[in-house]
C-alpha cells in the first residue's frame, strides 16, 4: 500500500482485497444470456466458485440483470442499436429481448441471491449508469470491486472505464468473465494493459484472499 495525500493508495491485489474496502459484482449472469456461449455452463461454473468464496469472506455481493425496454420505449438510439444487433432494417421488425420477468431475463439457477445480497436492473451496458451502485458502495465506503460475468466486450469494460472516472478501482477475474466476439474480448484485455485502469487476476489467485478472514 502506497500513501499519499493523506491517502492509502492500492497497490496489489492483497491491499483490496478486504470485505470493507472490496465488493464482487455478477454482470448479467442471465439465462438468456448464458445460452448464447458455447461454454456457458463452464463459466458459470467458475463464476459460482468466486461468489461462494466471496460469500465465506463476509464481502458485499451485487447481481446486476440487463433488460431491454418494451419498443414504446426504445428512443432513437435503441432502436439503431436493437436494428443492427438483430440485423434488420425497420423498426417494425425489431424483437425485443431480455424483457422484465421473462424466463431469459432471469438470472441462472446457480446463482440465486441471498436475503442480503442485492439484485440491480439495468438498461444501459455500464452498471454505474441509471443504477444505485455507486452510491450503495460508497455509502459503504467502498472503493473498489471484483466483477465476473458477462459479456466482457459489450458490457464489462464500458463498466470498468465508466468506474474508473468515479474513482473507483475494478478488478477483473480474467477467467470469471466471458464472451463472444474473440477480436473484441482480445480488444479490451488490449485496452486494460494500456490504459492501466483495472487490476486483472484469476480464480486462482483470487479465490484465497476472498476467503482469508482477519
Amino acid at each position: 500500500m502506497r500513501h499519499g495525500n493523506g491517502l492509502d493508495i492500492p497497490e496489489t491485489l492483497e491491499d483490496v482485497c478486504a470485505p470493507e474496502r472490496m465488493a464482487l459484482v455478477v454482470y448479467d449472469m442471465q439465462v438468456g444470456v448464458l445460452s448464447q456461449l458455447a461454454d456457458g455452463q463452464q463459466l458459470i461454473d467458475r463464476v459460482v466458485r468466486v461468489v461462494e468464496a466471496a460469500r465465506r469472506g463476509g464481502y458485499p455481493i451485487v447481481f446486476l440483470r440487463h433488460m431491454f425496454l418494451p419498443k414504446r420505449f426504445m428512443g432513437a438510439f435503441a432502436l439503431r442499436m436493437a436494428m443492427s444487433w438483430q440485423g434488420v432494417d425497420t423498426v417494425e421488425a425489431v424483437t425485443p429481448i431480455l424483457q422484465r420477468d421473462s424466463h431469459g431475463a432471469q438470472l441462472v439457477p446457480e446463482l440465486q441471491p441471498r436475503a442480503d445480497e442485492i439484485v440491480l436492473d439495468k438498461t444501459t451496458m455500464s452498471a454505474f449508469e441509471g443504477t444505485p451502485l455507486a452510491s450503495t458502495l460508497r455509502d459503504l465506503g467502498i472503493g473498489a470491486y471484483a466483477i465476473v460475468g458477462v459479456a466482457l466486450e459489450i458490457g464489462i469494460a464500458p463498466t470498468v472505464a465508466h468506474s474508473t472516472d468515479l474513482g473507483f478501482i475494478p478488478v477483473v477475474v480474467r477467467d470469471g468473465v466471458g464472451g463472444r466476439d474473440q477480436a473484441g474480448l482480445a480488444r479490451a484485455w488490449d485496452e486494460f494493459a494500456f490504459q492501466g485502469n483495472a487490476m486483472v487476476t484469476d480464480t486462482d489467485t483470487l479465490l484465497p484472499l476472498l476467503e482469508k478472514t482477519g
